[in-house]
């Protein structure tokens, strides 16, 4: 079960990179904040994959 969450998990944040980027394209973000930007929806992503994946173990 655990590698098919994390090849999930990967493919989720591969897309919402993707999303992510075509958002900083978009509204014309600067280059100096989108890695922040980036960091940012990624650390908040982790968090969430990785909770998931602690509510399924412990379900």
């Amino acid at each position: 079960m655990i590698s098919a969450f994390v090849i999930l998990s990967i493919f989720i944040l591969y897309f919402i990179n993707a999303l992510t980027n075509s958002l900083c394209v978009q509204k014309e973000i600067p280059e100096d904040k989108q890695g922040k930007v980036f960091r940012t929806i990624n650390i908040l992503i982790t968090i969430l994959l990785v909770s998931s994946y602690v509510e399924i173990l412990f379900a």
